[in-house]
């Protein structure tokens, strides 16, 4: 199962994959390329075997950590433009607050410690890459 890709990301397929009738709540947490500073696009890249196992055990560790029943994260890589998905997170669970939890949790993990990196590019052909921070190890709290 693929959890970077270059093609658009499909929620459905992702709501299918984590399909359950113990399950009362879902939550879904997607991001878009945004019009900001005059952005027109971002270009994603990352080194995707490093990338894949962080988005697998963030995964894992966001089921173990909350009383949910799944979790499904997905990126994008690419060159992305306005109102595109970059990246999905979809969480089931039980109830609706520790799914809420863990979908916070699922994504603010992914962006301390999966290496994706963003090229914004702007208006009149300029583009630079956001500086991020150092990429976490581990199971470290938020």
């Amino acid at each position: 199962m693929n959890r970077l890709t270059e093609k658009s990301l499909d929620l459905e397929t992702l709501l299918t994959q984590t399909e359950d009738p113990a399950c009362g709540a879902l939550v879904v947490f997607g991001g878009t390329v945004r019009l900001d500073d005059g952005v027109q696009a971002i270009d994603y890249t990352a080194y995707a075997p490093l990338a894949e196992k962080a988005l697998a055990e963030i995964e894992q560790e966001t089921l173990q950590r909350f009383d949910i029943r799944h979790c499904r994260l997905v990126h994008r890589t690419g060159l992305l433009r306005l109102g595109e998905l970059s990246v999905l997170v979809v969480v089931r669970g039980g109830h609706r607050g520790p799914s809420f939890e863990a979908a916070r949790w699922a994504i603010d993990t992914l962006k301390a410690r999966v290496p994706v990196w963003k090229e914004e590019h702007y208006r009149g052909g300029r583009s630079t890459f956001v500086e991020g921070q150092p990429i976490q190890q581990g199971d470290q709290n938020p």
